[in-house]
């Protein structure tokens, strides 16, 4: 394996009461981004709030500015994004939210459409796409995305639990949920819009942050069998992770470098999603280092179990 990082010595348990300090501050950021999101105050996007989505095209160029404020002026809360796209240079995403009930959002379909056909008449607007969602069914996927974290959460649990330890997956587990409400938290503040994509991406963190913790476990459950003293436990688990430190590092980077082309290239509709997944893969990594591990010495330390 290619080694982008030399063999260290690094002391990261003597810094764990450091990084539990910063890592309860991105926790009550998480759980109050989870509260606005959960009450509808946040940036919620048509899958939660319900609304209307409509992805189409005009046959001619036409400026970005010219139609947000063609269709800012008869709804307030419509959003326009301007898609790259190598088949339809002219396309666009329009968005309008929180709608009245599931016939308002119908209605609200046709009447965009019908505005678009006034004020282009020479420059038709050909729908690509159409999606109406109600409040009411907003509300229940809103639900489902919660209850499809939680269960994944349990679901750890119940794997490392068998893989490992109780302790090891209660480790895991508070690590993973860590990741999930840091990279809530980190999306309520910058303004990223909470959809299903970025549920997606949040379930796709906690699998990412769960190998990388893996591997830390599995490696010091290797070294725990050189050393037996119970002062050394601390000793042992500091080894494990100096020693896959460097797997850890080149797996990072290189689902960065893919996460990032996707970024930069993947346009309007997968930016969210895409650096959900970067913010992601930092936070999962610190976890699995400054989280998990930690906290498995602290549980030992408090009662001991390993060693007699």
């Amino acid at each position: 394996m290619i080694r982008l990082i030399p063999d260290t010595n690094i002391n990261f348990i003597g810094v764990r009461r450091i990084a539990f300090g910063m890592s309860l501050l991105l926790v009550v950021l998480g759980i109050f981004a989870f509260v606005m999101i959960s009450t509808g105050k946040a940036n919620l996007g048509i899958d939660f709030a319900g609304g209307v989505m409509l992805q189409g095209h005009f046959e001619q160029p036409v400026a970005i500015d010219n139609l947000r404020a063609t269709l800012t002026d008869a709804y307030a809360d419509a959003n326009v994004t301007e898609l790259n796209d190598f088949e339809y240079p002219n396309a666009f995403i329009i968005k309008t939210k929180r709608p009245e009930s599931e016939e308002e959002s119908s209605q609200r379909a046709t009447a965009i459409k019908e505005l678009l056909a006034e004020n282009y008449v020479s420059n038709a607007f050909v729908l690509d796409s159409e999606h109406v969602i109600g409040p009411a069914v907003g509300e229940s996927l809103r639900k489902d995305a919660t209850w499809a974290i939680v269960i994944s959460l349990i679901g750890i649990i119940i794997y490392i639990w068998i893989r490992f330890d109780f302790r090891s997956g209660i480790a895991a587990t508070i690590a993973t949920f860590h990741d999930v409400l840091a990279v809530l938290g980190i999306s309520y503040i910058l303004g990223l819009e909470f959809n299903l994509l970025i549920v997606t991406a949040l379930l796709t963190l906690a699998g990412y942050s769960l190998t990388d913790t893996v591997v830390v476990f599995d490696r010091i459950r290797e070294n725990l069998n050189k050393f037996r003293g119970r002062g050394e436990f601390v000793h042992a688990v500091n080894r494990s992770i100096n020693e896959v430190l460097s797997r850890t590092f080149n797996t990072s980077i290189s689902t960065l470098v893919v996460v990032g082309a996707l970024f930069i290239f993947g346009g309007e509709v997968l930016r969210d999603f895409s650096f959900a997944i970067i913010m992601g893969v930092i936070v999962g990594t610190y976890s699995s280092i400054f989280v998990a591990s930690p906290i498995v010495v602290e549980w030992e330390a408090r009662r001991p179990r390993r060693f007699k």
